[in-house]
């Protein structure tokens, strides 16, 4: 239906990965031609191997028109065309005459040209081996806009110019001049040569038509769920963080899922249907222990200093959130599995695609004939709480919003805690069809808290009290500290521990969400907690401090509809960033554990007599904390050294 443009190159690249036997003709427009994402798609010869993939055949369509103006490549000369094209690795063919008859002639001739010499490129590479990269065809074929429609309406040029765009006769059903010139359009076409008197085909046409998985409506590359292997997945449990008390040692959030997926590109070697796409930076995001067993894909040229780098690579690193989220998109819809890693801020610059994907899916789940494709896993680290060096734009939970906001048949968005509540996640993920899941984690050293059995009852769950941490155990607690993501994990542990330490009277029951989605009602999404299970969190009147990795605002349009849902105080993001220290970062959004504590004390009536000197004493530490950074250019040390013992 045309609508969101951009994508038709980079999935195409996408479908043709480790589909050795496929060639994807990717036909597109010269409007098209004009997006971000499809000027940047060019690039992925440098990414396609002939020995083990298949190959992408552009056929670049230049009318000359957009809706209302020319495109730039439309009123481009040949020779300027060209060089685009060859300058981004391909070898061009260019169709353009007058007559329509001649024109479907010297297409198929060029279509066969192109055949024969992609095959012939692949059929050296996998003789001989991969040589580098090579010059894959390209067709050019320019036709004036609204071709063989109608030439002239209303005294205005129709035919070759922008007015051909949609729907060049509007009236049809009050102007009877137009509903002639539609009628003379129509049968210019001589239907009464392509069809029998019963309407249906003449025998000589429908003969031409392929058949079986020949059709395009039933190539079974277009409904991926029809080649689909499940993955051979390792036993995520043995990548376990051991963990002694909770709270007390520390991890690198995503470092033993890094050792999982190098096993799981192993596992699923011969088969080859596992790729992880990033945007340069999967050591950034401790990662690397996949490059024991892969390498980075390029099959440009190479030296000697480069590291890990392969044309036979796997793991697709390409500067381009684009590229990386679309050619996972084409991998998924042909049947394969993957993940797509980046920072968080930077997600945002394919949320859009992210969003048209959940969209097909949704509209996928409703036929019956559409087979279920693995789903869009999008892992998101370096996230707003802790970019370090970095600042201000490195710092933005959106897409959060963005996945709140789609149909819960295929949104998810999970926020685990630690190392080994990610691993549960990943697996259940890599295991999923048909749906878009997104894993908000950070990658710095983080505290751990829950054994493997531990971990898989919570992600089970999707949230669960942590009753070690709390004090409510036999009686209603007078207040819940709930967190969803890992640095609001440890603040709201944080400020538990402090109020069970200075004011013991208080009760406190911690709650922890690591699949967001249980929050909404059932009628809102399948994870959704019913109101019973909500009270057995929550309680059904006490207030609830809440601390949320993304804006705040998006945690109130969740909990909207929940019995009381304003006695729900939720901290979180609120665009206040920097470059600046972790803690600093939590000071700005009001989110650290001494403003946890501080809301906690204002919510509980029995202790307010106490609560003045406590909050006083809250504030101070703030003011102490923040200063410590300003003059050392790192937070305090026990905030730094801070653990549960």
């Amino acid at each position: 239906e045309g609508g969101e443009l951009g994508y038709v190159l980079v999935h195409a690249f996408g479908a043709a990965f480790d589909n050795p036997d496929l060639i994807v003709a990717a036909v597109v427009g010269d409007g098209e031609a004009e997006t971000g994402p499809l000027a940047g798609s060019w690039k992925g010869t440098s990414f396609l191997n002939p020995v083990r993939d298949g190959a992408v055949l552009p056929i670049l369509h230049l009318n000359g028109y957009k809706i209302g103006g020319p495109t730039v490549l439309g009123r481009s000369s040949d020779e300027d065309v060209r060089a685009v094209i060859e300058g981004n690795g391909y070898e061009v063919h260019f169709v353009e005459v007058d007559e329509p008859v001649q024109a479907h002639q010297e297409l198929a001739s060029t279509l066969d040209t192109c055949y024969d010499k992609i095959r012939a490129i692949q059929r050296q590479a996998r003789t001989t081996g991969f040589a580098g990269r090579p010059r894959w065809p390209a067709i050019v074929l320019r036709t004036p806009k609204g071709w063989t429609g109608p030439k002239v309406v209303d005294g205005l040029p129709v035919e070759g110019t922008f007015r051909s765009h949609q729907v060049p006769l509007s009236e049809v059903r009050s102007n009877p001049e137009h509903l002639k010139m539609l009628e003379e359009w129509m049968r210019s076409y001589e239907p009464e040569k392509q069809f029998d008197a019963r309407g249906a085909i003449v025998d000589e046409l429908a003969d031409l038509a392929p058949h079986g998985d020949r059709r395009m409506g039933a190539n079974p590359h277009a409904n991926g769920g029809k080649l689909t292997v499940d993955l051979d997945l390792p036993a995520f449990d043995q990548y376990a963080f051991e963990v002694g008390r909770p709270g007390t040692q520390r991890c690198e959030n995503t470092r033993p899922l890094g050792k999982m997926l190098r096993d799981v590109f192993s596992s699923n070697s011969r088969q080859s249907n596992f790729r992880v796409f990033c945007p340069d930076e999967t050591n950034s995001n401790r990662l690397g222990d996949m490059f024991d067993v892969e390498n980075r894909c390029f099959v440009g040229t190479t030296i000697d200093i480069d590291d890990h780098i392969s044309p036979d690579g796997r793991v697709m690193e390409v500067l381009s959130e684009h590229l990386c989220e679309g050619w996972l998109e084409g991998y998924n819809l042909s049947g394969r599995h993957g993940l797509y890693v980046t920072y968080e801020a930077f997600a945002m610059v394919s949320a859009s695609m992210t969003v048209q994907h959940t969209k097909w899916l949704q509209e996928a789940t409703e036929l019956s004939w559409r087979e279920p494709v693995p789903s869009l896993n999008v892992l998101l680290t370096s996230t707003c709480w802790r970019n370090d060096h970095n600042g201000f734009s490195h710092q933005g939970p959106g897409l959060i919003d963005v996945m709140l906001s789609k149909r819960g048949t295929v949104a998810r968005i999970y926020l685990p805690p630690d190392a080994n509540c990610l691993l549960s996640v990943a697996d259940h993920c890599l295991r999923s069809r048909n749906y878009v899941n997104l894993i908000v984690i950070d990658k710095q050293p983080h505290l751990q808290y829950l054994d493997m059995q531990e971990a898989i009852e919570h992600c089970t769950r999707g949230a669960s009290v942590w009753s070690w941490a709390g004090n409510d155990i036999g009686c209603e607690p007078d207040v819940v500290l709930a967190a969803a993501g890992d640095v609001p994990t440890k603040e709201t542990l944080a400020a538990a521990k402090w109020l069970r330490e200075r004011i013991p009277e208080m009760k406190v029951r911690v709650v922890n969400v690591v699949d967001l989605m249980t929050l909404f009602p059932p009628e809102h999404h399948p994870h959704g907690m019913n109101e019973t299970q909500f009270v057995d969190l929550f309680t059904a009147g006490q207030p609830v401090v809440f601390a949320f990795h993304g804006y705040q605002r998006a945690m109130h349009e969740i909990l909207h509809g929940r019995m009381n849902a304003e006695r729900f105080h939720v901290r979180g993001f609120n665009e206040q960033g920097t470059t600046t220290t972790p803690f600093d970062m939590l000071v700005l959004n009001g989110m650290s554990r001494y403003h946890l504590a501080i809301e906690a004390l204002k919510r509980v009536t029995r202790i307010r007599p106490q609560a003045p000197a406590l909050i006083a004493e809250l504030e101070s530490l703030i003011q102490k904390a923040v200063a410590y950074s300003r003059d050392h250019l790192e937070d305090v040390p026990e905030i730094t050294d801070w653990t549960w013992s």
